[in-house]
């Protein structure tokens, strides 16, 4: 079902920049839209690793540096039955983590150093395990898909603000088009993003075999979260295992993570019934 979703809402998505480029040229704003998709998912789906690592400043480790992270991302890939994949330390006090990569045979794990400082070895595996799922679900692709797809949105509906519309757009269209869509299409990318994460905690526990380890991870980190935030780039954001970003109850309505107690209820619930 959600899967059905996350294709329901892609789909729109790209609907919705393909109607702005119409909004814009017509026919010849079609082919500008569909264009500017196509070279900016190609670009994301070969860069948007090493873009983001480097970001990040994240450094690979060998065994010897790390050996708890390594040996528990190594373990869990057998049991989550993907390539183990490259591991990095990112170099921030902030706990977080997140899966980057093309597919499971170009994939990355990368943690905060003050992740490691702060879970006990269950609590890492789960969060470990909830990043292979991602890997292993293709989710890494379908958030970049959708956040290179959201990113078109915008700058397509500036230039409708720029050039104003065929001859056939009146005042509200173009406003409409250059204010309304962008807000669309980041709500339909939250949405999917929120949609994976609840999927990542399911897959994650059911590697690991302990979802209340990934339960008392995920409040450990979100509280760490709100004392010291992450020094994060908002459209990285969605890529992390807890929202990296600070912000009160209106900045929550268009977080890129689904609210931090439903997350924990759903993987209690996991617990009871495994204990059934």
């Amino acid at each position: 079902m959600n899967t059905f979703k996350v294709i329901i809402l892609l789909a729109t998505l790209s609907s919705l920049l393909l109607i702005i480029g119409y909004f814009i040229a017509r026919g010849t704003g079609i082919m500008i839209a569909l264009i500017l998709s196509v070279i900016m998912n190609f670009g994301s789906y070969w860069y948007s690793d090493s873009i983001v690592l480097s970001m990040y400043d994240a450094r690979p480790v060998t065994r010897m540096e790390a050996p708890v992270l390594y040996d528990a991302v190594e373990s869990l890939s057998h049991k989550a039955r993907i390539p183990v994949p490259k591991v990095y330390v990112i170099p921030q006090t902030s706990p977080n983590a997140f899966a980057t990569g093309r597919d499971e045979d170009h994939a990355a794990v990368a943690v905060t150093s003050g992740i490691l400082k702060i879970l006990n070895k269950d609590e890492l595996e789960g969060v470990i395990a909830h990043e292979l799922s991602h890997i292993k679900h293709k989710d890494i692709l379908i958030s970049t898909m959708a956040a290179t797809i959201a990113s078109a949105v915008v700058l397509l509906s500036r230039w409708a603000m720029f050039f104003g519309g065929n001859e056939d757009s009146g005042m509200i269209k173009t406003i409409a088009v250059a204010v309304i869509a962008p807000v669309a299409a980041t709500v339909i990318q939250m949405a999917i993003s929120r949609s994976r994460e609840y999927e990542a905690d399911a897959g994650g526990a059911e590697v690991s075999g302990k979802p209340e380890a990934l339960a008392g991870a995920l409040a450990k980190l979100a509280r760490s979260a709100e004392i010291k935030p992450l020094n994060a780039n908002p459209a990285t954001a969605h890529m992390f295992i807890v929202n990296p970003l600070s912000g009160g109850a209106i900045m929550n309505l268009f977080s890129t993570h689904p609210p931090l107690e439903k997350r924990i209820e759903r993987l209690m619930k996991m617990k009871i019934d495994r204990a059934r």
